[in-house]
């Protein structure tokens, strides 16, 4: 994608406990709290949450993110100017999985580039979308021939394809930051890359755990600690998480990316630009100023087996 898919303190939700769900559907509002989520529970509320939300978010972030731009976070770094995945005329004939697609936006960049996507996503409403999306870009006779792109809903911790199955893996803001065991997921990924292969992600910069998630000058001063890694939930009136997202420092994701058999070759933060006057959530001009709002890991597989 980009689908920037909601990260805690972090597209919508906040550090300290309060929560944006103005577009939150159940009758009553769930409770945020701050307790562990096991790997089913983080699932569950993941894909609810996403069916649940994925028309709205489609509707409000659209525009931004565009049918067919791979954007890596609300700063809009545009990876057609960033070239974190390598040099764009070397992506044709290339085997990508998008880890966390949502409609695929990123998917459908790639695709026009040469390369042969696989967006996959939890949430079958988001996949939904990218669906509409190719039949209306099919209608306005803009596909110049391409097949859609291909959309496979799963678990990111249990990818359904064979090992060495890709040359490339990415991910904007997409299921990294929702699953409680991140080093499964990255040991998933390496498993169906093939050696040497690139893997590339983004998720909300560490550091705004601390801070409340306000766009305003509220949203500036330290509420929590860095370093406590107790889950955000949002849960329901019996108990339910409706909505869990999973912290970890830097650091931590330095750990789960060479635990899991990667190299770091960069960890690119990108600074708030000049033409982006819009608020997403705690992200604004203000605090894109100031503080990092993303935090792209660009990693490559070992090339011995594993």
């Amino acid at each position: 994608m980009v689908q920037e898919h909601e990260p805690s303190g972090h597209l919508g939700t906040a550090a300290d406990g309060s929560a944006d769900r103005a577009h939150q559907t159940d009758a009553a509002e769930p409770t945020a709290t701050r307790r562990t989520a096991g790997d089913t529970e983080s699932s569950r509320a993941s894909r609810g949450w996403w069916d649940r939300n994925a028309d709205e978010y489609q509707e409000e972030h659209g525009g931004f993110l565009g049918d067919d731009r791979f954007i890596w976070g609300p700063e809009g770094l545009d990876e057609a100017e960033a070239g974190l995945l390598g040099p764009a005329d070397r992506l044709k004939g290339l085997d990508v999985l998008e880890v966390g697609a949502g409609a695929a936006q990123c998917a459908r960049w790639l695709a026009a580039q040469g390369a042969r996507p696989v967006a996959l996503d939890l949430s079958y409403q988001q996949l939904r979308h990218a669906r509409r999306i190719d039949a209306e870009d099919r209608a306005r006779g803009g596909t110049a021939g391409r097949e859609p792109v291909v959309l496979v809903q799963a678990d990111a911790t249990a990818l359904p394809f064979r090992a060495g199955s890709f040359d490339l893996a990415c991910s904007a803001y997409g299921a990294v930051p929702f699953v409680a065991d991140p080093v499964r997921l990255m040991r998933e990924v390496h498993r169906v890359l093939r050696p040497g292969a690139r893997w590339i992600f983004s998720v909300t910069h560490p550091i705004r755990w601390a801070f409340p998630d306000e766009p305003g000058p509220e949203g500036l001063s330290v509420a929590a600690s860095y370093f406590d890694r107790t889950p955000y939930v949002e849960q329901d009136e019996q108990g339910r998480a409706v909505y869990v997202e999973h912290h970890r420092t830097l650091g931590d994701r330095v750990r789960d990316v060479v635990a899991a058999g990667f190299r770091l070759i960069d960890l690119v933060e990108p600074e708030w630009p000049d033409w982006n006057h819009q608020e997403w959530g705690g992200w604004s001009p203000l605090r894109g100023g100031l503080i990092p709002g993303t935090a792209v890991f660009v990693c490559e597989r070992d090339r011995a087996a594993r």
